[in-house]
């Protein structure tokens, strides 16, 4: 397999001590998540009532345990794909197989740009799956199985249009295009515009509008596009490349509505993808709310500094500067000061968002500060008093009062959090 590019990422880690927390396998899996990369597609299958889904598996080198051989390093791991019914009671079907690599210098195999990519097809009725995709390591005996509820669609339907694959790269060859996806859907790297592939499926000859859209996180609309183009009966391959789109960093969504001449729409589909700098965890969708968050952790002159840069590659540069700066490893990729410190922010924010953002709340900068209390003791319907929460953190010989003045659940913390309590605890 060749190499290619593949984007720096850190793991993300959860905190799992807090008694109310349930680790639940999509936690799990979504720790696992980041040892590969995978993007499942649906394509017409051209089989009675079926769709194709295609798979297409990144396997970084870095993730990969290589050991040393007569002619330099070999590493050999193991992909496995099971397919269940939704609920995970039956079992649809299942491919494995294993992949061998080989790297002449060691210098390879820790290079975070190198990765393998696999792909397999299958063919599934239109409905809802749980797909698990285990990746084990043959020669470190770790496994790493990711677990997703998907849907295959139903594209028997005229007209009716694929998935849309991201590409890192495309090519002609002798009249062939040659294709290289983009399986992290991480478009930072890309130069150009975004190229992308899709097919539509229609039952007659006929001219079309093909609508592009972009998206950013906050729903704003950043690029349009429209294009005619003559579909064929049967099947037709677009490729196409939005050439005037540029992303900093963040999470987008790109929609595609495909409309007749008389400009009714016929069918639509989206695709989400993320644009993340090389230096830049994957946990950090919008960069400047990411240097707000530093709060609990920077200074109020660290926090200037950096949002006093005059571009975002200058105000990049130290955001990862301050992080390197706390990391306890400085020398590795891996900062698990960070990992904790988002980890608890991403916790917040699903777990005590009222009016505005979790991690603005009361409760929700105790647990950044702080982490999981040892005990939460709840009195949410007393009569002779307003709803409160007592977080007591044995290890610190603290407690900490939380009240619901409103009864809309909006706690606010009536306990003093001053002096060394005011500061990040991992």
């Amino acid at each position: 397999m060749k190499k290619y590019f593949l984007i720096f990422f850190l793991l993300i880690s959860i905190p799992r001590i807090y008694s109310q927390i349930e680790n639940s396998t999509e936690q799990i899996s979504q720790e696992n998540r980041t040892k590969f990369f995978e993007n499942l597609l649906n394509f017409s299958s051209g089989k009675l009532n079926l769709t194709r889904v295609d798979a297409y598996i990144q396997i970084p080198y870095t993730t990969v345990q290589f050991v040393k051989i007569d002619t330099g390093f070999s590493g050999n791991y193991t992909i496995t794909i099971s397919v269940f019914d939704e609920n995970k009671d039956r079992l649809i079907l299942e491919k494995s197989w294993t992949d061998k690599l080989f790297c002449k210098e060691f210098s390879e195999t820790v290079l975070n740009k190198n990765y393998n990519l696999d792909f397999k097809s299958f063919d599934l009725k239109p409905g809802k799956y749980s797909i698990r995709t285990s990746y084990y390591d043959n020669n470190s005996k770790a496994e790493y199985p990711f677990e997703t509820i998907y849907s295959v669609r139903d594209l028997s339907g005229k007209p009716a249009i694929s998935d849309i694959m991201i590409l890192q790269k495309r090519t002609e060859k002798s009249g062939k295009n040659l294709i290289r996806p983009n399986v992290s859907g991480n478009v930072s790297t890309l130069v150009d515009g975004l190229p992308i592939f899709y097919e539509i499926y229609s039952d007659k000859n006929e001219p079309v509008k093909i609508n592009y859209q972009i998206s950013d996180n906050r729903d704003k609309i950043i690029f349009k596009d429209e294009i005619q183009r003559n579909i064929d009966s049967g099947k037709t391959q677009i490729f196409y490349t939005l050439r005037d789109s540029s992303f900093s960093v963040g999470h987008y969504m790109l929609e595609i509505r495909i409309k007749n001449a008389e400009n009714h729409l016929l069918t639509t589909i989206e695709r989400p993808f993320f644009s993340q700098w090389i230096g830049l965890p994957t946990s950090v969708k919008d960069l400047d709310k990411a240097i707000n968050q530093l709060v609990y952790i920077a200074s109020t002159s660290q926090i200037n500094f950096i949002k006093d840069g005059k571009s975002k590659e200058e105000k990049l540069k130290r955001y990862i500067a301050f992080w390197k700066s706390v990391n306890p490893s400085p020398n590795s990729d891996d900062n698990v000061i960070f990992n904790e410190y988002y980890g608890r922010i991403e916790y917040a924010n699903e777990h005590f968002s009222r009016y505005y953002e979790g991690w603005k709340t009361d409760m929700g900068m105790v647990f950044i500060l702080l982490g999981a209390p040892s005990n939460v003791d709840r009195h949410p319907f007393n009569i002779d008093s307003k709803p409160f929460e007592v977080w007591q953190y044995y290890n610190l010989d603290a407690s900490f009062v939380f009240v619901d003045e409103t009864g809309f659940g909006d706690y606010r913390l009536i306990t003093p959090l001053t002096g060394d309590l005011y500061r990040f605890r991992r």
